[in-house]
């Protein structure tokens, strides 16, 4: 417990010493007037109580993901706990704070725009496509997903199909209606019901008092199924430490906030806040382990159990609104994502209806065809929803590289940045080699190839940042 404790402090602690820090580093404009305010529309521009945003962006961000991605990560042993308080620390807290603070800067520009102003136009055009797909692709797993879970605790005549159809129909209103008046209801409810899931577990951690292992016990590998730490784990526990998605999230929340000086508390808060929720939830599934072993590899039956036996009728309800809500409301955050990210680049103002049914149809109808095809071909979209754990981090790696291009040229210490970023390409490149769902190599091609590919990266900046001094950068 004693490592969990310090892990915790130090989550704490990292949020109002180095948050600070980076705050500094990019200098918010105080008396600088947001988009929120010059840009209002009462769609997606919209002022909003800086609490609600918090809220808002937690839930955006988390999902479900600092739990079922802690509970897996928690298999590699004590280096999960490592990876979630320096990852969120140094690499994901750091990521989306200037993510969103780019999108305040730029009128609220959605992800795309952002990469491609600092990484140039074709790498833009790369993630337009890159970033709608996922957005879509979220949004329809987390369609099947929960309807399927509503299906097992409700009447026969309540099927999957009806809780799909029940379910997409919220995504289209959440999609299409103005940010204030279904997300900005019902999230931070949301937001507090998995933070009161959280620190009711970290409660009864702190009561009973598990025996856990400890950093002093060393960093030795306890997957059962012998899956290297590196670079699996650092793609397993994602939203808990680093997760490109946070960035597709951020803007949404740049265009409600109403100063620049609320950037620390909402996007690295809520960064180091998820890191916290993704800590506990690690520190639990590793007492769950020791007691029932690690064949268990459904996360929904881990917090279940945890939940039940902890918290008690509370408890499993609670279990019940996370694992359902949780995954649904980052759904429809995906979809208006996607909605927004079509209109930058088209150039479509979304303030009258039928501007935002133009672009948002066919997002609708692709999902839908991507949902039929999960029913139909449970295996095929298994397989296919393996990659987006890469993709996912893919998308972080070019997100690092265009902030650390934005604090080069603006002369800032872009090192915060650039150590990020060439780990996570070490990460991502040695992932797609190694990994059952990539190109299988072995560890040796794997971990050669990762990095070569992390060498040229670091070159390449290295002669474009040479370059960009010679010009008077």
């Amino acid at each position: 417990m004693i490592t969990f404790i310090i892990a915790l402090l130090v989550l704490v602690g990292g949020y109002f010493l180095y948050g600070s820090y980076v705050e500094r580093v990019f200098g918010p404009d105080k008396t600088r007037k947001t988009p929120a305010l010059t840009m209002a529309d009462g769609v997606d521009f919209i002022p909003l109580p800086t609490w609600k945003i918090f809220m808002i962006q937690f839930l955006n961000i988390a999902g479900l993901g600092p739990i079922f991605g802690a509970i897996m990560g928690a298999k590699f042993g004590t280096a999960s706990y490592l990876w979630i308080v320096l990852g969120t620390l140094f690499a994901g807290a750091v990521h989306d704070y200037l993510s969103g603070m780019l999108s305040i800067r730029h009128n609220g520009e959605s992800l795309p725009e952002i990469i491609g102003r600092y990484l140039g136009l074709p790498t833009k055009q790369l993630m337009r496509g890159f970033t709608v797909v996922l957005m879509i692709l979220v949004g329809a797993v987390f369609v099947a997903g929960p309807a399927g879970l509503l299906a097992k605790l409700t009447p026969d005549y309540m099927d999957a199909t009806f809780w799909i159809i029940v379910v997409f129909l919220y995504y289209m209103l959440a999609t299409l209606l103005p940010v204030d008046k279904i997300i900005g209801k019902i999230y931070p409810l949301f937001a507090i019901a998995l933070l009161f899931m959280a620190v009711g577990i970290l409660v009864m951690l702190l009561w009973n008092h598990p025996v856990l292992p400890e950093i002093t016990d060393g960093l030795q590998n306890t997957h059962p199924a012998g899956l290297p730490i590196f670079p699996i784990m650092f793609v397993s526990i994602a939203c808990g430490a680093i997760s490109g998605f946070h960035a597709t999230q951020s803007p949404l929340m740049a265009r409600c906030m109403k100063n620049e000086k609320y950037g620390c508390p909402v996007f690295y808060g809520a960064m180091v806040t998820e890191g916290i929720v993704a800590l506990i939830w690690a520190a639990a599934a590793t007492y769950f382990f020791h007691q029932n072993g690690m064949e268990e590899s459904n996360a929904s039956i881990i917090v279940d159990s945890i939940t039940k036996e902890w918290l008690g009728t509370v408890g499993g309800l609670l279990a019940i609104l996370g694992v359902i809500a949780a995954p649904i409301t980052s759904g429809d955050t995906a979809l208006r994502s996607a909605r927004l990210i079509v209109a930058d680049f088209m150039h479509l103002e979304q303030k009258s209806i039928a501007r935002r049914l133009l672009i948002c149809i066919p997002i609708f109808a692709v999902t839908i065809g991507i949902l039929l095809y999960s029913q139909r071909d449970a295996a095929g979209f298994d397989r296919i929803w393996r990659y987006f754990a890469w993709c996912n981090q893919t998308l972080s790696v070019f997100t690092l590289w265009a902030v650390t291009v934005f604090l080069a040229r603006t002369k800032k210490n872009y090192y915060i940045t650039l150590f990020p970023a060439l780990f996570m390409t070490a990460v991502c490149s040695t992932y797609i080699c190694i990994a059952p769902e990539g190109l299988a190599l072995s560890g040796a091609v794997s971990y050669l190839t990762g990095g070569l590919c992390t060498l040229v990266a670091a070159v390449g900046f290295a002669s474009w940042y040479r370059k960009q001094k010679q010009h008077g950068l």
